[in-house]
């Protein structure tokens, strides 16, 4: 079983400045690591600090516009610039739809899709500015490409994210770029709330052809690299990260005699 590598490679990255939202744990932490490791110098965003005590930590609401206005306002004071925006804030908990409330509806929708385009807009207004413009991306999922029973605000969220991205690509070219990373599942420190004890988690990672759930430094490769100029001409694009993906379930439905 192949496990996310660590290594740091020289990817153009030393000295960027580059936001990442909800970078305080899980995926979002994983990401700040990574461009940490490769030289960056990550600032991360939440509502609540959380244990990364020397990374640079502004507490934000991504989805009110002040709010995010003031961040970007105070990193650019500090910095002189802004040179990336990872949008990683996010997520779902599960409720299916017809028990739901409208009110829940609308928070997920906000957080998931609303929320990116205002830290994106934000972003913008100083990276087309600037000399060597800037790279968004954003943190998407397989939830926006399949069907997503329990958390299909979320998934529809996530679907409207991908389109967005491929709209601003086009608009803020050629000053900035923006991609999006579709991630399958990934093991954090609340896998447990989706999938169960490590046996729960364990069961999941064996549907995935790669034979394990990604870990967050998986995710933040794929970031780091649509951040760098290695990925310069890259923009309107989504990378999918999910290990190959799920198997279809007529694999195993079947009396064929077939395993794959």
């Amino acid at each position: 079983m192949t496990e996310a590598v660590h290594t740091p490679v020289n990817l153009g990255l030393a000295g960027r400045i580059v936001l990442v939202t909800g970078g305080v744990r899980g995926i979002g932490a994983g990401i700040a690591d990574v461009l940490e490791e490769l030289g960056a110098t990550p600032v991360v965003c939440a509502r609540r600090p959380g244990d990364n005590a020397d990374r640079e930590f502004h507490a934000c609401d991504v989805r009110d516009p002040d709010a995010v206005a003031e961040m970007i306002d105070a990193i650019v004071a500090e910095h002189g610039r802004i040179d990336g925006v990872v949008n990683n804030a996010g997520g779902s908990p599960f409720a299916l739809a017809a028990d739901a409330s409208d009110r829940f509806t609308q928070k997920i929708i906000e957080l998931n899709l609303l929320a990116p385009v205002i830290v994106a807009r934000a972003a913008h207004a100083v990276m087309a500015k600037q000399e060597g413009g800037g790279a968004i991306v954003n943190v998407s999922s397989v939830s926006g490409h399949r069907p997503s029973p329990g958390t299909s605000a979320y998934g529809a969220a996530k679907a409207g994210l991908d389109n967005v991205t491929g709209s601003l690509a086009v608009e803020w070219a050629p000053e900035v770029r923006l991609n999006s990373v579709i991630c399958g599942p990934v093991e954090t420190e609340l896998s447990h709330l989706h999938y169960g004890d490590d046996d729960g988690i364990a069961a999941v990672g064996a549907t995935i052809p790669m034979g394990r759930l990604a870990q967050p430094a998986d995710i933040g490769n794929a970031v780091a690299f649509l951040l760098s100029p290695l990925a310069s001409y890259i923009s309107g694009s989504a990378l999918t990260v999910h290990g190959g993906g799920e198997k279809p379930a007529f694999l195993s439905a079947g009396n064929s005699g077939n395993d794959v």
